[in-house]
């Protein structure tokens, strides 16, 4: 029987275990209790507000959307977030998933942490975005009751969620933290790791090679 959180029922098909299984393998707790209440936490705020989205698709970009951080997944030269939004699209092709299906899914995954543009696009990568937002920051923090909040956090504790997860943002990336430019995951690390000096835009406009 699927298993039911908060009158959110988590997928619990073939599709679905198989990308579990994948987060197990090669994820930690942190980001298995994360990931999975980014999924219960935007399926709420689409429950909320009365928004049809595809649970399974929803979940498996839920899953996926901090696996580029892991070795198994992490490029030498990409953002950490395309990294995962190529894994799960392999992962659906390699199953069979129609084309649409699975660059939807990259788009939630690739634009989880794009502020000001995900929450624009299709219900499943918005609400990935607002799940994130929701469970990173508290964002509209107030419009899931605190009820509702500990039934998630029971199921998938956060222990100490705050002081671990911007250490292993940066282990995702502290090898490639160029990549960072442009997005908010400069800021993490500007924070944690020594020496960094983030590219700034304005520098790439005036030292350009054009000779006006």
């Amino acid at each position: 029987m699927a298993q039911r959180i908060a009158n959110i029922i988590i997928p619990d098909s073939k599709l679905a275990i198989g990308a579990a299984e994948l987060l197990r393998e090669h994820g930690d707790s942190l980001l298995w209790n994360h990931s999975h209440r980014v999924f219960l936490f935007g399926a709420l705020q689409g429950e909320r507000n009365k928004i049809k989205y595809d649970a399974e698709l929803l979940y498996i970009s839920a899953l996926f959307h901090d696996l580029g951080l892991t070795k198994q997944y992490s490029s030498p030269d990409k953002r950490f977030e395309v990294d995962g939004a190529n894994a799960a699209r392999d992962y659906l092709r390699q199953n069979g998933v129609p084309e649409a299906s699975a660059s939807l899914v990259w788009d939630a995954i690739a634009l989880h942490t794009t502020i000001g543009i995900a929450q624009y696009k299709e219900p499943e990568v918005a609400l990935i975005y607002s799940g994130v937002g929701y469970d990173v920051m508290g964002e509209n923090f107030e419009s899931i009751t605190e009820d509702v909040r500990h039934t998630v956090v029971s199921s998938f504790p956060r222990n100490n969620f705050k002081n671990k997860i911007l250490p292993a943002f940066l282990e995702g990336f502290k090898h490639k933290p160029e990549t960072t430019f442009g997005n908010i995951k400069a800021d993490v690390c500007a924070r944690l790791l020594p020496d960094f000096k983030p590219t700034n835009f304005c520098d790439c406009v005036l030292h350009s090679p054009w000779k006006d």
